[in-house]
């Protein structure tokens, strides 16, 4: 290996490393499991985006979700549901977004999801699962 090359191999082998370190700072809270719910229910966090599943019908979860959502004295936006899935959005005091979406997986067992935010709140997100939980 002639200089040359050495230099622009040893130049490029740190850069290649810092930008890799760059690419995955940027990524992180892209994916990460939270924790395991009741009854085995696992939480998955997803871009700013809570899901978990309730053992539980669509009606009783929207119900609760609506009862959680006055509870936590949220401004309802707007409300829709069918029979097989559903969607609240309300808006904190300091006016931020709060999506929960419904959906149907079978007559017993209801997917929800909770954004809040743009990026999302995980500590919200999570204190209006447990909302939703206790009013179930």
């Amino acid at each position: 290996m002639n200089m040359k090359n050495q230099r622009s191999s040893s130049f490029l082998r740190p850069l290649a490393g810092l930008l890799l370190a760059c690419a995955l700072l940027l990524q992180t809270g892209c994916v990460a499991v939270v924790a395991a719910g009741a009854a085995g229910t696992g939480v998955a966090w997803h871009s700013g985006r809570m899901e978990t599943t309730l053992n539980h019908e669509l009606d009783a979860v929207y119900a609760a979700a609506q009862k959680a959502v006055d509870k936590l004295e949220f401004a309802r936006v707007s409300e829709k549901k069918s029979g097989v899935d559903a969607e609240l959005i309300a808006r904190t005091a300091r006016d931020k977004k709060v999506e929960i979406t419904l959906k149907r997986v079978d007559a017993k067992i209801t997917r929800l999801g909770i954004r809040v935010g743009v990026f999302g709140d995980e500590a919200l997100s999570l204190a209006l699962l447990e909302q939703i939980k206790a009013q179930l």
